[in-house]
């Protein structure tokens, strides 16, 4: 088992993604009111956590995490681009004093300005641990709610959104190295394992088991060949 990477002061997410999506799930709103409302639970609370997690997520782009590598990717790769304006709104949000320098209202309209500019719709207080990876961009959703593992593949067009009824009301829970193809869908509060893989245009309306790859509308299990070869260049936890 991987070492513990804490999340929040609220969350923790193992390297097997399940100790932190359980106590996410178990933590979670009960109500659509509930549901609505901006948390913090994925906002970085200190600055060392912050770097930490940016240079976990440059790794999966470049192999490093020196400076020149930082200043190409922030300068030229949208993706990663939007996840440092991202986690660094998350970490002015729950500063006092970002707040009264107004850091946090810059940066919140900066993410606002790169959501249009590049298609990404991310919240910067969803709980996404370290490794993130968005490969290509626009016509990319996240419900502020939904729950995201280490080592996590993005693709275009893909959504993680909300139920508002039934058995999984909520927003989805992903698990650790898991691959997001071209178009993916994926609504409400279901669980994606660890390893698995959601294929392209796939519409994912219950849990995926782990090494699961599934396809379809709606998604069924075609194999369990899991995520070897789309996930690489992982980062170390």
């Amino acid at each position: 088992m991987s070492e513990s990477v804490t999340i929040s002061q609220d969350i923790p997410l193992t390297g097997t993604g399940t100790a932190g999506n359980e106590r996410a799930e178990d933590a979670g709103p009960r109500s659509l009111d509930d549901l609505a409302k901006p948390h913090t639970a994925g906002c970085a609370r200190s600055f060392a956590q912050l770097k930490s997690w940016l240079k976990a997520d440059l790794y999966r782009y470049a192999g490093r995490s020196d400076l020149k590598s930082f200043v190409r990717h922030f300068l030229f790769t949208p993706g990663y681009k939007y996840t440092v304006w991202m986690r660094t709104c998350g970490y002015f949000r729950v500063k006092t004093w970002a707040k009264l320098l107004l850091l946090y209202p810059l940066s919140k309209w900066i993410l606002l300005r790169c959501r249009y500019k590049y298609g990404i719709v991310i919240p910067e207080y969803t709980v996404i641990g370290p490794g993130f990876f968005i490969n290509r961009f626009g016509g990319i959703y996240v419900n502020g709610d939904a729950v995201i593992g280490s080592n996590v593949n993005f693709t275009h067009g893909i959504m993680l959104g909300q139920a508002n009824r039934g058995k999984y009301m909520g927003s989805p829970i992903v698990g650790d190295r898991v691959f997001l193809a071209s178009g993916a869908k994926v609504i409400g509060r279901v669980r994606l394992g660890d390893g698995s893989v959601v294929g392209a245009n796939a519409v994912v309306t219950k849990d995926v088991p782990e090494n699961g790859v599934v396809g379809g509308i709606p998604a069924k299990v075609l194999s369990l060949a899991g995520s070897d070869g789309y996930v690489n260049r992982t980062a170390p936890l």
